[in-house]
């Protein structure tokens, strides 16, 4: 394709868009509202599962160590336990430390005033990489000898990766089904400006014009209303999401913390534009092929 060509489509693109403003407006506001809930509901599922993937960082591991077993013993089977699959870190906690950290939650009751080190035994609290695998995690640390009791809530480590495993499957659900939606919309819409150049399609056509020359200028045109779309609607989401993180520090919500917009928008932006251009240029060649058909 020449240069000049390429220039004359490309004006061609512009010039159709302010030729039919409310159908170009349109199309902006179709790709702006879609991407901006389809945004909303991939930042939710990056924000639920970065809390899940900290309640999971959570989910320790308690390793008993054999009371018969030295400090010093107790010690040394920090090589196996740290090199178990699936382990990400282990601390160890001796017997007076554990006893300390007793006291001080129950030293005020009368109960416990004459507790001693040897009521507790050595332990390593242990943080694994995937929360998936700890049921296997805790047999591979039973086998260790030296070890006497390996405690892991299984049933709360089950439930976050439910969480996540939903949380997951219902954005791509969701993001698929109005990607989709919008396509159709975005189509239909062209359509509508199309219709109104029917005669012209035809003309052209008749004149000797090829369905590709016909149908660069509408690429152009959908191509650049997909960028425009999309970048309005990256703006658009980074505001509201700057709003909602300015409110919840405001309002002091500590149960859970907002991640940063920063840590998405590079890969957000470079979505947001790949689908504007996907929904504009795929738009924009559905509702050609009925009028090239003459």
């Amino acid at each position: 394709m020449s240069r000049n060509r390429t220039g004359y489509f490309i004006k061609e693109g512009f010039s159709s868009i302010f030729t039919h403003g409310l159908m170009s407006f349109a199309s902006v506001c179709i790709i702006l509202a879609f991407l901006i809930i389809m945004g909303s509901f991939v930042l939710i599922a990056v924000n639920i599962n970065a809390v899940v993937g900290e309640l999971e960082s959570e989910n320790i591991v308690l390793v008993y160590v054999n009371e018969i077993l030295t400090e010093n013993e107790a010690r040394a089977l920090g090589t196996r336990i740290r090199g178990t699959p699936n382990v990400s870190s282990a601390n160890f906690t001796t017997r007076e430390q554990a006893m300390e950290s007793f006291i001080g939650k129950y030293g005020d009751s009368e109960r416990y005033k004459d507790v001693d080190a040897s009521w507790f035994r050595h332990r390593y609290s242990v943080y694994v990489d995937d929360v998936a695998l700890i049921a296997e995690t805790q047999e591979a640390l039973k086998d260790i000898y030296g070890v006497d009791k390996v405690n892991a809530n299984l049933k709360v480590a089950q439930g976050l990766v439910t969480v996540r495993n939903i949380v997951s499957g219902a954005s791509v659900i969701i993001v698929a089904v109005l990607l989709v939606i919008s396509l159709f919309i975005m189509s239909n819409t062209i359509k509508l400006a199309t219709f109104e150049r029917r005669e012209e399609i035809a003309i052209m056509k008749m004149v000797g014009a090829t369905n590709s020359f016909i149908r660069w200028p509408f690429i152009y045109e959908g191509f650049i209303l997909g960028i425009f779309g999309s970048g309005a609607a990256f703006a658009a989401l980074w505001a509201i999401y700057g709003f909602i993180i300015d409110q919840s520090v405001s309002m002091e919500i500590g149960f859970f913390s907002i991640l940063p917009f920063s840590n998405v928008s590079l890969p957000m932006f470079v979505v947001f534009i790949l689908i504007g251009f996907g929904v504009g240029v795929g738009g924009s060649g559905m509702a050609l092929n009925r009028y090239l058909k003459v």
